[in-house]
């Protein structure tokens, strides 16, 4: 079986997984990834770029070095291929989590309870809880929302798209390593700096992807290309604004402000400054559209592979 369809019936599988069973409670491999990054960073840590760097190629080449390997073993067997590209998306994909957990805070809300719904939050963003009302909680959750369907499975897509099983299990690799060393903390100002740089690198495609997808799905296109020609630029991370942006926009609310993370206050832009403030029911139509992307990010995902290869195909043949 030629390697675009493998993708596209794993991948599909796989986000079917997903959809269905949401993330294995114990033993996910991204946790499993996790300990051992947290192992690897006990042993190099040193207040250090330099170290940072040789922390991330350490942990991200080899993740993506033992993908490879397991694709090479089961390369033979078209079963076997399908089966691994279907457990390596369930396994980077988490559109299903990330839903439940803001559902989760939306319902918490819903129900007058800000306290369950403060408790919940640090399961979707690093946000100080203690330092938002009931409306600033229901803004980190679609802000969340937003950025975590480019990072939890649109990016991932696309690089099962361009490199199969090892850009599947890259992208997730990197993803998870910025997550835990790449903020500008006192302690990985420097050491955490290779792997949240990498993290922008590869998160550049699935991010636009992502905007594009929102516009064209959500209730107002218009209004979110509009919102991130307007203001993707102004936020800080180049990857989160334009998605949080056409988000806004097509939800027809505002995003961005001040945030509070660990005691730390960030004045951040408005994004979609014309937009109302967030509800609590925009919660529920902001996990609504993460799915739509999601899945029109597997159709141009697979699209795309099977377009690259016919190309290349024609080629030879010419």
């Amino acid at each position: 079986m030629r390697a675009d369809r493998v993708f596209a019936y794993g991948a599909a599988a796989g986000l079917l997984g997903d959809l269905l069973l949401g993330d294995p409670r114990r033993g996910h491999p991204v946790a499993v990834f996790g300990r051992a990054a947290g192992a690897v960073e006990r042993v190099l840590w040193r207040d250090h770029r330099g170290w940072g760097a040789l922390h991330t190629a350490v942990c991200v080449g080899g993740a993506t070095g033992l993908a490879a390997l397991a694709g090479r073993s089961v390369r033979g067997s078209r079963a076997a291929s399908v089966a691994l590209t279907a457990a390596a998306t369930w396994s980077v994909v988490g559109g299903t989590s990330l839903g439940r957990e803001a559902r989760a805070v939306g319902g918490a809300l819903a129900a007058g309870d800000i306290e369950v719904a403060r408790e919940r939050l640090p399961h979707l963003c690093g946000r100080d809880p203690q330092a938002l009302d009931a409306d600033g909680i229901a803004r980190a959750v679609v802000e969340s929302v937003a950025e975590n369907t480019s990072d939890a499975v649109v990016g991932a897509l696309v690089w099962g798209a361009a490199a199969g099983v090892p850009g599947l299990v890259g992208f997730r690799a990197v993803n998870t390593l910025d997550a835990m060393v790449g903020h500008r903390s006192t302690k990985y100002r420097r050491y955490g700096w290779a792997s949240a740089r990498l993290d922008d690198v590869v998160g550049w495609p699935g991010a636009r992807l992502t905007a594009v997808l929102a516009a064209a799905a959500g209730s107002d296109p218009q209004g979110a290309v509009r919102a991130w020609r307007a203001d993707a630029v102004k936020h800080p991370s180049p990857n989160a604004g334009p998605v949080e942006a056409s988000f806004a926009g097509a939800l027809g609310v505002r995003l961005g402000g001040t945030l509070s993370y660990a005691g730390r206050v960030e004045h951040r832009p408005v994004l979609n400054g014309g937009g109302r403030a967030v509800e609590v029911g925009d919660i529920e139509r902001a996990v609504r559209l993460s799915r739509r992307v999601g899945l029109l990010a597997l159709g141009v995902s697979v699209a795309g592979r099977l377009l690259v290869n016919g190309l290349r195909t024609k080629g030879r043949t010419s």
